[in-house]
């Protein structure tokens, strides 16, 4: 069965930094790409960063210097680092699978999403 489950997600001051972990299980990240997700209070639901199956990385300006994805094949997880990490950060992450790689990201096909973690960046 295909699942996705996201954690890391808690209180953070403004300034400060949160991994959020995406656990995969019932399939390979060499076929598929990941993507990162949040959708802010009251606001659609955002693309952040996306890895393919191949390791490449695309990254929406939501993500750029601050935010960088990672994955471990072995451990079937996707990471998503955020450093200084601002109020309007707030939101619930989430990843999702995509059968056809990580083009446009918010256009990106998905097929699986996880259930979100939520971050709040808040002092």
């Amino acid at each position: 069965q295909v699942q996705l489950v996201e954690s890391g997600g808690g209180l953070v001051q403004p300034g400060g930094s949160l991994r959020l972990s995406c656990a995969t299980s019932g399939f390979s990240l060499d076929y598929y790409a990941i993507g990162w997700f949040r959708q802010a209070p009251g606001k659609e639901r955002l693309g952040i960063s996306c890895i393919d199956s191949s390791g490449s990385i695309r990254n929406t300006n939501s993500a750029k210097g601050r935010f960088t994805i990672s994955r471990d094949n072995a451990k079937k997880t996707v990471y998503l680092q955020m450093n200084s990490l601002k109020p309007d950060d707030t939101a619930v992450y989430y990843c999702a699978r995509g059968p056809s790689g990580c083009a446009g990201i918010d256009l990106m096909p998905v097929d699986y999403w996880g259930k979100g973690t939520l971050v709040t960046v808040s002092s």
